[in-house]
């Protein structure tokens, strides 16, 4: 590990120039003590370390100095779609692999070319969380990571919402997909359809029919199994994960609602609603074009996945939005309608309930 961030500090310093103790060690995730011992051993080492002092100081190496040592390991090769992205790559344990393998790929250009890359990458940012939501803790990531990319199965205990809430499934994880700062495993089950069997699998890769998603944050624990698999031959994971997303929103939107939308509740829908209910919004008013109705608002067709989720979903954009159809749910919505006017005009609040 530190003969790997000794190299990161050198690469660092070869491809940036004059850096601060504090650059690098922000840039490594390491404190500013460790960095002054590293730059001690490479200098130690006959690395021409230059310090200088000043407000406008800091480490450079000396000038005309470099170093060839830019191959990559194989742990950089398998990081190195992941280079620029420190955060995922951390995540998925491959932090130090990836920003090696991005500071060796710089120290191999030109110097023209360096700067280049080096001004794109302050240019661009990735925060992969959505807003006003912090990450999930997912303690078993680089775990998962690490079986998913030595194709070694795993056995997990998984934490679902249906009953029994826990389950063990022995899976071979075929990929880890990235979402709105939300990470999934993309796995098989291991030994056949039924997922939960023994270790032993039958030793043919499973068809992409048989790949399942679990939410990395929901697995509770995990055991790296001692047998290997082979990745199913054309297995796509970008493929996959596409047509996955694509059915799971056909099989949460079971129903429809008929709902009238104020020219507001137009406006609001993209930021209130799903995407999936948000683009059904737009297609109504593409369609309403030349004939809306007389007061202006938009009748639409929304997709809903029950009665009780789509009352709390519409009901944020309140008053902006009617619920025509089905029965139940304009019911729902006007009792909870009912029950906050009761709440709302009690004098001076605390309603008894």
């Amino acid at each position: 590990m530190r003969a790997g961030r000794l190299l990161s500090v050198l690469l660092l310093l070869q491809a940036r120039g004059r850096l601060t103790a504090r650059e690098i060690a922000d840039e490594l995730a390491v404190s500013v003590r460790t960095v002054y011992r590293d730059l001690e051993s490479l200098a130690g080492a006959g690395v021409p370390v230059v310090a200088e002092r000043g407000s406008a100081g800091g480490y450079r190496l000396l000038a005309g100095y470099r170093t060839s040592l830019t191959g990559l390991t194989a742990g950089e090769s398998d990081s190195l779609p992941l280079a620029g992205l420190p955060e995922a790559a951390a995540a998925l344990g491959f932090g130090l692999e990836a920003a090696t393998a991005e500071l060796k790929l710089l120290a191999a250009l030109p110097s023209g070319n360096r700067e280049r890359a080096l001004r794109a990458r302050r240019l661009f940012h990735l925060d992969a969380p959505g807003w006003f939501r912090d990450a999930e803790p997912v303690p078993h990531l680089a775990a998962v990571a690490g079986a998913v990319w030595g194709c070694r199965r795993i056995r997990i205990t998984y934490l679902r919402w249906r009953s029994p809430r826990q389950v063990v499934r022995d899976l071979e994880p075929l990929g880890v997909v990235l979402k709105s700062g939300t990470w999934y495993l993309v796995a098989a089950p291991a030994g056949g359809a039924g997922g939960a069997g023994g270790a032993v699998a039958s030793p043919d890769p499973a068809p992409q029919g048989t790949a399942r998603v679990y939410r990395v944050a929901k697995i509770l624990r995990m055991e790296a199994l001692p047998e290997s698999f082979r990745h199913p031959d054309g297995f796509d994971l970008a493929e996959y994960w596409n047509g996955w997303t694509e059915r799971y929103e056909k099989g949460v939107y079971r129903a429809t609602a008929t709902v009238r939308l104020s020219p507001e509740g137009v406006r609001m829908a993209p930021f209130r609603l799903a995407p999936a209910v948000a683009r059904a919004v737009e297609r109504a008013v593409e369609r309403a074009v030349g004939h809306p109705e007389a007061d202006g608002w938009v009748r639409a067709e929304l997709p809903i996945e029950s009665i009780r989720h789509a009352r709390g979903d519409l009901l944020t954009l309140g008053a902006e939005l009617e619920v025509l159809d089905p029965p139940e749910l304009r019911a729902a919505m006007a009792a909870t309608a009912a029950d906050l006017a009761a709440i709302y005009s009690w004098p001076g609040g605390g309603h008894p309930g």
